[in-house]
């Protein structure tokens, strides 16, 4: 099972990358208000890559045997994942008008930029502990 592991990391990451860019596209055609984001593919592709994002998250945590229960910097970057989702909801489908959208926008790239830190860290402080260990 380990020599899947740099596979399933790979597709992992670059999904990752897609479901942002994708989201930054939504996001900003939910601030503008524009028409695209009724169209059927943007409505169903987020979900599908989405899927296959945390699918690829959860085979990772059993390759490697590590999961919430026994590693912080999994459930930090769970946590922060709820938040993404939520600020992400906001920005994209909830908030009543540009301004908020944008806010929730901002919030939701920041969200993501954490998680990115832990997961390259491997510690609930992020990109902190990063600046830290140079320091040090």
């Amino acid at each position: 099972m380990q020599d899947l592991y740099l596979p399933i990391k790979t597709i992992h990451m670059s999904l990752a990358m897609i479901s942002l860019l994708g989201f930054v596209i939504r996001g900003c055609w939910s601030i503008q208000g524009s028409a695209l984001l009724q169209r059927r593919w943007v409505k169903i592709a987020p979900h599908i890559i989405d899927t296959l994002l945390l699918t690829t998250a959860v085979l990772l945590m059993i390759i490697l045997h590590q999961h919430p229960g026994n590693q912080d910097w999994i459930t930090a970057k769970l946590i922060a994942l709820v938040f993404y989702v939520g600020f992400g909801t906001l920005a994209i489908k909830r908030a009543p008008t540009p301004v908020s959208k944008t806010i929730f926008f901002a919030l939701a790239i920041a969200t993501f930029g954490y998680i990115v830190g832990v997961a390259i860290t491997h510690h609930p402080a992020s990109w902190l502990q990063m600046i830290q260990r140079f320091y040090d």
